[in-house]
């Protein structure tokens, strides 16, 4: 019998299942487990699976997710969870590696892990450590806007752009305009924010990648919160990360344009300050995979993690 680490990956068909499939490919150190087509709404063979893992991967919309929590009787079975389901849950691990000192280790040691999305991916690291730093205020009224690939939407939007009507597809959308979108409130608890941000989502005719920015006015900001205070914070909170780095001021001053698939097929971000002291404004930006750091990557990291354990 193999002593390998068992990962089960439920939900395997989806956008994030495939691409922690492809992540996993060819890898010696674990033995992956998926469930034939004919299985895959069998709730009892769904639950002998996830049962019998080591670590179970959740690639599922939120309902399902939850379901599929509710299947585990083997309490040494782990998880993580790449829906929305888990986020705020003061019960689960946040899977965000670099977002804290000792939170890698967190990850390493939990039961229970909630991937994080997309969007709040690129806005918590940016705003985490300068609200804790006291250079962006926890009351700051902030506007969030980001523009991702259309694989975002997942399987069915994927299939609008790539499918029989693609040559109909909108080759830019700007939606959640009745504000309600899921990920503010993951964004103000994980950013340290004291009230929810505005934010404003909208996605390309480009398949993978994501900028994030945020606005903020220097008259609104603690004297001491200077563009250069604000990039050295980033740059020293993410000092020695793997997967996250910091523009510095050379290459902020270069930088003339954004391109959101910069990063694809990785698991990396870029963060940058740029800003005109004259006008007063400073704008904040993450670039990074939305199927990378903003999901299948970031998945597959925080699994590392706790396998090493």
């Amino acid at each position: 019998m193999s002593t390998l680490p068992l990962i089960f990956i439920d939900g395997d068909q989806g956008t994030t299942g495939l691409q922690i499939h492809e992540r996993l490919r060819g890898r010696q150190d674990l033995l992956v487990l998926t469930l034939p087509s004919a299985e895959r709404k069998d709730a009892q063979r769904r639950a002998e699976a996830i049962n019998s893992a080591d670590i179970a991967l959740l690639c599922l919309p939120d309902a399902a997710a939850r379901e599929a929590v509710a299947m585990i009787t083997n309490p040494r079975v782990r998880v993580i969870d790449a829906s929305s389901a888990h986020r705020t849950s003061p019960d689960w691990v946040y899977g965000f590696p670099e977002m804290a000192a000792g939170q890698a280790e967190a990850i390493a040691t939990a039961q229970r892990v909630s991937n994080p999305g997309c969007y709040p991916t690129g806005t918590i690291a940016l705003l985490r450590p300068l609200v804790q730093a006291g250079l962006v205020p926890a009351d700051y009224p902030l506007n969030i806007h980001a523009v991702s690939g259309y694989s975002g939407g997942g399987r069915t939007q994927v299939e609008q752009y790539e499918g029989a009507e693609a040559a109909h597809a909108a080759p830019f959308v700007t939606y959640g305009l009745g504000l309600q979108h899921k990920h503010p409130p993951e964004m103000q608890l994980h950013a340290g924010l004291s009230q929810r941000p505005l934010f404003v989502p909208s996605y390309g005719a480009f398949r993978q990648g994501i900028v994030v920015t945020i606005a903020l006015q220097s008259q609104l900001l603690p004297v001491q919160a200077s563009l250069e205070r604000l990039r050295a914070t980033l740059q020293a909170h993410y000092d020695g990360a793997h997967y996250v780095t910091v523009l510095d001021a050379a290459q902020s001053e270069s930088t003339t344009q954004l391109d959101p698939t910069r990063h694809n097929h990785s698991n990396h971000m870029s963060l940058g300050v740029f800003g005109h002291a004259g006008h007063g404004h400073i704008l904040l930006c993450a670039v990074f995979d939305n199927l990378g750091k903003g999901a299948s990557g970031a998945a597959v990291q925080n699994l590392d993690l706790m396998l090493a354990r």
